[in-house]
């Protein structure tokens, strides 16, 4: 092995004995700030919409299938053209830095050597180009709107030029949500402490849309998609990503889990795009309930924020691989060999609740903390 190689696989051995999924948690507590804390579980207002997304996971049933030989299990696809080892991207995350010094460019190199993408914040540090740059594997930028049309036809230059494989703007930003743990405890992200032009969010409508995609050639996923009726527009408007979320439940308080949404989204799209959901994903149920409900990839933001702040790159590389091994031994329990044998025959909707869902219900080890109770 020489110095690099060493190196490298140095970087991506666990400081910590890593077992279980929600093991992350009470050590990137230890590591945070109560400022920081609040930040990564909070959502908005009541966070209503949190607690649904992690109830339309629960509500979901898995069907399972026996006598079939799940001797081998294929839990790989591939997504705008790259191999993926999971159909998992890591999801954008602002202030990435607030967690691990090395901000989107530490988790992105766990992404590239783990074999599945990031998609990297504007909102965190480093910068585009930095992030691409230490990022050799799948990566996709995603953009807040923050300037005119030429603005943004800048910035997609420089990620074209930096190598990602598709271009993501939000879309469920047009007002500043209130995050009531951020605000009750006075605390102000660094971000938004400088953050101007947000009338330009605002004003984002179809139109934008069209001249990106008359004017680029990158794949577009729009991102904060939460109706058929807007999934249809994608479609209609040649978006090659349909991006399920309501914001972690950041954003539009009251709203639906984004489990919820998917199927109506699915229907809408009848396979004109590639579609992604995220919302409360965390365990590998939750990922083989997503791809059988039909979505093509689903991301995770505050499970590899933990695994961040917890053991910075090998702690994330440590976590997609127990989410890997979670995600197998589930689809071999369903008697599912591949990821596209998977569908809603798979799933038995409006299965009874058996706990009250919170941002760390689908780790019940966890309850008897009450920090971890939301």
């Amino acid at each position: 092995m020489d110095d690099a190689a060493a190196e490298a696989k140095h970087l991506f051995e666990p400081t910590g004995d890593f077992q279980c999924l929600h093991e992350f948690l009470p050590a990137a507590r230890a590591k945070l700030s109560d400022h920081i804390w609040g930040y990564l579980v909070g959502a908005t207002e009541t966070e209503t919409t949190l607690r649904r997304n992690r109830m339309a996971l629960d509500t979901l049933a898995l069907r399972p299938r026996v006598c079939v030989d799940v001797s081998s299990i294929d839990t790989s696809t591939t997504l705008f053209g790259r191999k993926l080892r999971l159909p998992v991207m890591l999801a954008p995350v602002g202030s990435l830095e607030s967690f691990d010094p090395g901000g989107a460019a530490t988790a992105g190199s766990a992404a590239s050597a783990f074999g599945i993408p990031i998609m990297c914040s504007s909102v965190t540090h480093p910068g585009l180009e930095e992030i691409a740059a230490a990022t050799p594997g799948p990566k996709i930028f995603q953009l807040y709107v923050r300037g005119d049309l030429q603005w943004i036809d800048e910035i997609v230059k420089r990620a074209v030029d930096s190598g990602y494989d598709a271009f993501a703007i939000t879309v469920d930003t047009a007002a500043y949500s209130r995050r009531e743990r951020d605000i009750a405890g006075r605390f102000v992200k660094p971000w938004r402490a400088v953050a101007t032009g947000q009338s330009y969010q605002a004003s984002f409508t179809w139109d934008n849309v069209k001249h990106f995609k008359d004017k680029h050639t990158i794949p577009l996923i729009l991102k904060g998609i939460g109706t058929g009726e807007d999934a249809a527009l994608c479609c209609e408007h040649g978006v090659d990503g349909v991006y399920v979320s309501n914001h972690g439940g950041r954003q539009l308080d009251h709203g639906r889990g984004s489990m919820d949404i998917l199927p109506e989204v699915i229907a809408a799209v009848r396979g004109r795009a590639k579609v992604i959901v995220d919302g409360s994903i965390c365990r590998g149920t939750d990922v083989v309930k997503a791809i059988a409900m039909g979505a093509d990839a689903v991301a995770m933001g505050r499970m590899y924020c933990y695994a961040l702040a917890a053991d910075g790159a090998a702690g994330v590389h440590k976590m997609l691989e127990l989410l890997e091994h979670e995600t197998g031994v589930a689809m071999a329990l369903a008697g599912a060999r591949s990821l596209g044998e998977l569908n809603p025959a798979y799933i038995y909707r409006n299965a009874p609740m058996v706990a009250m869902p919170h941002q760390h219900s689908a780790f019940p080890l966890l309850q008897t903390t009450p920090e971890y109770r939301g």
